[in-house]
């Protein structure tokens, strides 16, 4: 696995480069090894918090965790611990399903089947018509919605796109592709 650390307000030293490492190189159980697995770390400090991003990037999924904490280690190994709790969650739902195409990266066998996810149960249904807008267009109906997301077809290459808030402020996009 490729680690990448990057450090914000904050200068990665040799011990915190080495915890990260450490902690990571645990994770490396759960998967496939090969050139295509790479971690990204984004340590950042604040003024009365650290926060740790960790994102795994596999051949077919992708991992993602973001944690804050007083202690950086405290944060770093909380991170790895909802790493392992999103791929317990994930191999859980892939032996139910029977879909195992999607974790292909991902080596299950060290991991426990989690039984609380038994309960899952679809709230709620909604069809929503996709006009064709702007950008500028959907931020307005986002923000009069007051949701934290938006889904629309973008005007300009007719992809279906969802806008959405993002916890440091702005706006993100994802958009479907073919």
């Amino acid at each position: 696995m490729k680690v990448q650390i990057i450090g914000k307000n904050i200068v990665v030293t040799d011990s915190i480069r080495a915890a990260v490492e450490n902690k990571l190189a645990r994770m490396e159980k759960y998967f496939i090894i090969n050139e295509e697995v790479t971690a990204k770390v984004l340590v950042r400090t604040y003024k009365t918090a650290q926060k740790v991003e960790i994102t795994i990037n596999t051949k077919m999924m992708d991992f993602r965790v973001e944690v804050m904490h007083d202690d950086l280690y405290a944060a770093i190994d909380l991170a790895i611990d909802k790493l392992e709790g999103q791929m317990r969650k994930l191999k859980t739902r892939l032996d139910r399903s029977h879909k195992m195409s999607l974790g292909e990266s991902i080596n299950f066998d060290n991991f426990e089947n989690e039984e609380d996810d038994e309960n899952i149960e679809m709230v709620r249904v909604k069809e929503v018509y996709l006009e064709p807008m702007d950008l500028n267009e959907a931020i307005i109906r986002l923000e009069n919605l007051g949701h934290s997301f938006y889904l629309f077809k973008d005007k300009e290459d007719n992809c279906v796109s969802v806008l959405y808030k993002r916890y440091d402020g702005g706006y993100g996009i994802i958009q479907g592709k073919e």
